[in-house]
Order: structure tokens, then C-alpha cells, then sequence
């Protein structure tokens, strides 16, 4: 019996510190815990206090705020393992919602409202949301950055401006610059999305698969880069007309990611070329009527089209 009531008190505990680590420290000292407030769909902020069999509630006025006591959100840590698993919308959603309440405490200490904020503009750029990710960089560049931030703005920036241009040169020269400055793996997965992305539109693919692929080979550890990477790296093989390497690749990539939207597509596009097999440069210069006996050799005039005249 003793060891039961023993067993209470210690989940009494642990429940108690889940709730001390989730609250509103008042200027008076008192904390308002997690379980004690919600926020309406207005955005006022209502305690609640349970008086014996009855309760009490009332408006927190936010000047009455000191700040929050708040451990690291869970919106940031689910929204991450649901992108390792290519379920980038379900991850949009997760943030979104963190996004929504710490913006009711925004300007406050200890409140997470900019590390969200940033996590899901990072997110909807990741998605190919490119007209909400425009839509929110300004009040994106008005907010209090670190220098870490600021780093990762550029990034966001620049793959905008990847979307935008026809200067492919000056994208990967500023690309290029960007990782010499930084050793940091989230960044340097971030680049090397863009780097392979701008090489796909140019048309380089060889370039391309090889720098998609340096994102799961050396940038591992950012798992919410990589099922997007993979998937990226086996559209271009199927560019190159590597189309049996394309399928092994696109069936590696339903089995690892079971469920999302990335396995989806990958099953899509490994129907859409079933049975193909690969086709050598060789093969494919024929093709097109361009072999390479009908390629002036260096120095010399292309051959002429013309029938001679009668």
C-alpha cells in the first residue's frame, strides 16, 4: 500500500514539473500555468481557477506579464521529425499553430515566437510555398535576429531570388561565397539544395545529381533535408536516362519514407518508367541523329546539309 501511494506521489510530481516548465510568470511573482490559461480566437489570454467544485475566470491583461517559462516547444521538435519523414505540409501545420499562440506573446522574455516563426518560413520554403514565404518576409526582417538568423534570411533570400532570375552565374557565386563563411550543416544543406536546383534548370544534370546527393552523404544529421534531396536525385537520374538506377532509387525512397507525400511521388515516378532501361550517352547522341561521325572534329567546318545541285 505503501509503495503504491509511493508511486502516486511520484506522478503527482512529475505532472506537476510538466506544468511548472510550461508558464506565464505575472510581474507579481505568481505563475499562471499551462494548464490554467487558454487564449480565445480573439487573443485574449483567460485564467481559469478551480475553487473547490467551481471556477473562476478572468482576463490576463498582458502588461501584467513579466515573462514566460517555457521549455523548448514541442511545435519545433515534431515539425523536424515530420520533414525527416518527407511530410513537409503536416510540419507547415505543427508550426503554424506554434507560430499562432507565441504571437500572443510576442515582445515578452523567454517567449519562442522568432525561433518558430523562422522554423515555418523555413518550412513553406522547403515546401515550394513560395508566394506565403514572399508574403511573410517582412515581418520576417522586421523581427529581432541573431546573427545565426541573419544567416539563414540570406539563405531564404537567395532562393527566392533562385525562383526569380535568369542570373544562374550570380546565384552560385553567391552560393559558393556563403559556404566558405559557414560551417554550419543546416545552412550548407540549405546551399547545396539551391546549387543543385540552379544546375537541374541549366540543365546540367550530372552537376545536379551529384549535388543533390551530397545532401544525405554529407549533410546527414539535417534529416529534414533529406527525403526531398533523395527524391530530387532520382528525378534527375531519370532526366539522364538512367532510368533502372532512377527505379531502384525511387523504390529505396517508398520504402524509407512509408505513409508521406514524398513516397507518393516516388511511387508515381517509378510507374511512369517501368521497365525503361537505361539509356548511354552513346545511345542517346544516336537518337537524335548526332553521333559522333557526324561531328566535325576540332578545327574543322560542320558539314554541310545541302544536296549538291544538279
Amino acid at each position: 500500500m505503501h509503495s503504491f501511494a509511493r508511486f502516486l506521489l511520484l506522478i503527482s510530481l512529475v505532472a506537476a514539473g510538466s506544468a511548472f516548465g510550461q508558464a506565464i510568470v505575472l510581474k507579481d511573482g505568481n505563475r499562471v500555468f499551462s494548464s490554467e490559461f487558454s487564449i480565445t480566437p480573439e487573443g485574449k489570454i483567460v485564467r481559469t481557477v478551480q475553487i473547490g467544485e467551481n471556477k473562476a475566470t478572468s482576463i490576463l491583461d498582458k502588461k501584467n506579464i513579466d515573462s514566460l517559462e517555457w521549455p523548448y516547444p514541442a511545435e519545433l521538435t515534431e515539425s523536424a521529425d515530420l520533414l525527416a519523414k518527407g511530410k513537409t505540409d503536416e510540419a507547415i501545420a505543427v508550426l503554424k499553430k506554434g507560430k499562432d499562440f507565441f504571437e500572443h506573446f510576442e515582445g515578452i522574455e523567454g517567449n519562442w515566437y522568432v525561433d518558430v516563426f523562422f522554423a515555418y518560413i523555413e518550412a513553406l520554403n522547403q515546401g515550394g510555398k513560395f508566394d506565403e514565404v514572399v508574403k511573410s518576409l517582412p515581418a520576417l526582417r522586421a523581427l529581432k535576429l541573431t546573427d545565426a538568423q541573419k544567416m539563414r534570411l540570406r539563405i531564404i533570400q537567395l532562393d527566392i531570388e533562385r525562383q526569380t532570375t535568369s542570373d544562374f552565374a550570380g546565384v552560385l557565386v553567391e552560393a559558393q561565397s556563403i559556404l566558405k563563411e559557414t560551417d554550419d550543416s543546416a545552412i550548407g544543406a540549405s546551399l547545396w539544395t539551391i546549387i543543385a536546383d540552379v544546375h537541374t534548370r541549366k540543365k546540367d544534370y550530372e552537376k545536379a545529381l551529384l549535388a543533390y546527393l551530397r545532401i544525405p552523404v554529407f549533410y546527414g544529421t539535417q534529416m529534414q533535408r533529406v527525403p526531398e534531396a533523395e527524391l530530387n536525385a532520382a528525378k534527375t537520374l531519370i532526366k539522364m536516362k538512367r532510368y533502372e538506377d532512377a527505379s531502384a532509387f525511387l523504390t529505396r525512397i517508398g520504402e524509407s519514407y512509408p505513409g508521406s507525400p514524398v513516397a507518393e511521388t516516388a511511387l508515381k515516378e517509378k510507374a511512369a518508367i517501368a521497365g525503361m532501361k537505361n539509356v548511354t550517352e552513346e545511345e542517346a547522341a544516336a537518337a537524335s541523329g548526332k553521333s559522333d561521325a557526324d561531328k566535325p572534329k576540332e578545327g574543322e567546318p560542320a558539314k554541310s546539309t545541302e544536296k549538291p545541285k544538279a
